[in-house]
């Protein structure tokens, strides 16, 4: 890792908190702007090179967010990054033999969108005695190739999960369609939220971050505006 690779990833966040912070204080709701230290910054380290990654921790970025259970572990169990100070989340896609790794890695699970996963985590969470945070990923452009709860059917999922399977649900996360415009996604998601009393939205990535401050997300996640390219 050179110097040079060092100041470029460091300055490359400080530019993204720069801006979240300017968008934060820009929102119109609640009046006089959001308070930018509400906000986190997701680094998302998916398949990043380990210079990188040291150079985002030497910056001192404290929050991952990982799409795969094996990858995460190849890189924060086995590898040489250290574990403790971090927070990881999970912010891909989970399947239901892979919950029990999942909770015993992660400290927010961001994707769950099925009842089969939702049991998997319950029972994970009693084996482990861990209990992540928890986010429901609702599928706001109703993408058949996308993960994720169809709106309609949110109140009722959230409601089974709290009920039935005794989770804990903190907030929830999406992905618009890559050709529509993110407004109107992030305002269904925060409307489906309030109506739950869910506070937390993961909601935002490199190409519509401060849209989705504005429309009330608490945390962002950035991949390529962080990084830059992968490889």
């Amino acid at each position: 890792m050179t110097q040079t690779q060092t100041l470029s990833i460091a300055d490359s966040r400080q530019a993204i908190l720069e801006r979240m912070a300017a968008a934060a204080r820009g929102a119109l709701m609640p009046p006089g702007g959001r308070d930018p230290a509400d906000i986190t910054l997701v680094a998302v380290s998916k398949q990043q090179p380990q210079e990188k990654i040291a150079a985002m921790l030497d910056a001192g970025q404290r929050v991952f967010g990982e799409n795969r259970v094996q990858e995460a572990q190849a890189r924060w169990v086995d590898g040489p990054n250290r574990r403790e100070g971090l927070e990881l989340r999970l912010i891909g896609p989970l399947q239901s033999n892979k919950a029990r790794e999942a909770v015993a890695l992660f400290d927010v699970i961001e994707t769950l969108d099925r009842e089969k996963l939702a049991a998997a985590l319950a029972g994970a969470f009693e084996r482990e005695g861990r209990t992540p945070r928890l986010y429901i990923q609702i599928n706001t452009g109703e993408e058949p190739q996308k993960a994720g709860v169809a709106p309609g059917e949110a109140d009722a999922f959230i409601a089974r999960c709290r009920d039935h399977y005794g989770l804990a649900i903190e907030g929830l996360m999406c992905i618009p369609p890559e050709a529509e415009a993110p407004g109107p996604h992030f305002a269904l998601l925060a409307r489906i939220a309030q109506r739950n009393g869910l506070a937390r939205l993961s909601m935002g990535m490199s190409a519509d971050f401060e849209t989705a401050i504005r429309f009330g997300a608490t945390s962002v996640r950035v991949g390529s505006a962080l990084f830059g390219g992968r490889g």
